[in-house]
């Protein structure tokens, strides 16, 4: 049997998901600064690879970048949380109705599904719910829409990881998502929607809750809202 060498990662995509899982486990804190240098001494590498990782993790929304501050980790705060999972919560119930309604292969879903509940950290764990999230409305249909829900992917993995910290909900959050796979499975796209909806709603109320709403969301979700009508 032939052998077939394992592809080697670019430098520059070995610093990209060094970084990002630093990022996700709290290694690199919000707020810490990103310096070229002593990252390409931590890894190894030149400071080119680390450049053009940091401009990708900035196109991602993990980091920030300025012309006089240079590069720093992307706070995460309720205003930050309430608009990523505003836009999910307009998009991905409506890609999921979609995506079931099309008959579209969830298998991948089912496969990160199990990934998330044997995940060693949280940022497997994020990880992991990202691409369950992403099994989810891939096969939407709309590759526009698709990609919308990519570009604020790792946004949303970051606001999932910095909560869990503080408000350790993890395993309502996977029951949640067995509920709406099996719902998925079943062909019931509104029933998944709705319950996806709940899901993404609720997440962002009890992580971040607004005056008043310090109880978080129990049945009080507003199922046309956004989020920030809803919190």
């Amino acid at each position: 049997m032939a052998f077939t060498p394992t592809p080697i990662p670019s430098r520059t995509q070995y610093v990209l998901e060094a970084i990002k899982n630093a990022i996700l486990t709290a290694r690199l804190p919000p707020g810490q600064a990103l310096v070229e240098a002593e990252l390409a001494d931590r890894f190894g590498v030149s400071k080119t690879p680390v450049r053009e990782a940091l401009k990708t993790l900035a196109g991602t929304g993990l980091v920030v970048m300025s012309q006089y501050k240079g590069a720093v980790v992307r706070h995460v705060d309720a205003t930050m949380a309430r608009e990523v999972y505003d836009v999910r919560l307009l998009l991905e119930p409506e890609a999921l109705r979609r995506s079931v309604s099309r008959r579209g292969r969830l298998d991948a879903a089912q496969v990160a599904l199990d990934r998330a509940e044997s995940a060693a950290d949280r940022a497997d764990r994020s990880l992991a719910d990202r691409d369950f999230h992403r099994a989810l409305y891939l096969p939407c249909g709309n590759p526009l829409l698709a990609r919308t829900l990519d570009e604020i992917s790792d946004q949303a993995a970051l606001v999932a990881t910095v909560a869990w910290a503080t408000v350790p909900t993890r395993e309502r959050e996977a029951a949640e998502h067995r509920e709406i796979l099996r719902l998925a499975l079943a062909g019931e796209a509104t029933a998944a929607a709705d319950a996806l909806r709940h899901h993404i709603a609720s997440f962002v109320r009890r992580a971040f809750p607004e005056n008043g709403d310090e109880n978080g969301d129990e049945d009080g979700d507003d199922a046309g809202g956004s989020v920030s009508q809803a919190d």
